[in-house]
């Protein structure tokens, strides 16, 4: 009985031996790496790696603007900030009449951060379209906890919207695209300019049998 018991013994731990053995086999051949680029894209990973393509600036986005589409997007907003004339301020201030306006300035009663207060300047459309990106790297320590639009297209049109709500600035001129020239080949110090009548009198030696040309001749 013992002897059974003790052959069983001896096959089961052969057995896990050979299992084990076959797993470390397997994978050194068929090891596991991670892609290149993950199956599902997560939303702003991207963004922080620095690659894609450059941003379109916000004058070029604002030409074709939609305000109606803004005030869709501006209902994120509406939780902290109202914007008719003579509004009251909520969590945050009314936002009538901001574009072309100090930042953080022209909202009576409303405490403004001191991050915001010491930026300066005045909220033109790059400042309102970096300030809707991130309200954090606009103004470090700022007391507005939203986020940012990430959508560029969406901070033009939220920003049209902003401007024909009290503001009606006119809109910047959208860049002119640059046109992409071929580089000019730089000359090189002390070179001497080609002489076509030396091209004309090597292209004849070249050929074989033909008679030899004098450059003399052809000048007139």
């Amino acid at each position: 009985m013992d002897n059974r018991t003790n052959t069983i013994a001896g096959w089961v731990l052969a057995a896990c031996g050979a299992a084990l053995g076959l797993s470390i086999v397997g994978g050194m051949v068929y090891h596991a790496e991670a892609p290149e680029k993950p199956g599902y894209p997560i939303e702003g990973a991207e963004a922080a790696g620095g690659g894609g393509a450059a941003e379109v600036p916000i004058a070029t986005l604002l030409a074709t603007a939609d305000p109606a589409k803004g005030a869709d997007v501006f209902k994120k907003c509406t939780a902290c900030h109202t914007i008719a004339q003579g509004g009251a301020n909520g969590i945050g201030p009314n936002l009538y009449g901001t574009l072309g306006e100090g930042i953080a300035e022209g909202k009576a009663g409303f405490a403004f951060s001191d991050a915001l207060k010491s930026h300066g300047g005045k909220w033109g459309f790059d400042e309102m379209n970096a300030w809707l990106t991130s309200p954090r790297k606009f103004a470090n320590g700022t007391k507005m906890t939203f986020a940012g639009l990430g959508n560029a297209q969406d901070r033009a049109n939220v920003i049209a919207y902003l401007n024909q709500q009290g503001s009606n600035l006119p809109l910047p001129a959208a860049p002119a695209a640059a046109t992409a020239a071929a580089p000019a080949t730089p000359a090189t110090p002390g070179a001497k300019a080609p002489d076509p009548t030396e091209d004309l009198a090597n292209k004849a030696t070249l050929a074989p049998g033909a008679p030899s040309v004098d450059p003399a001749a052809n000048a007139h």
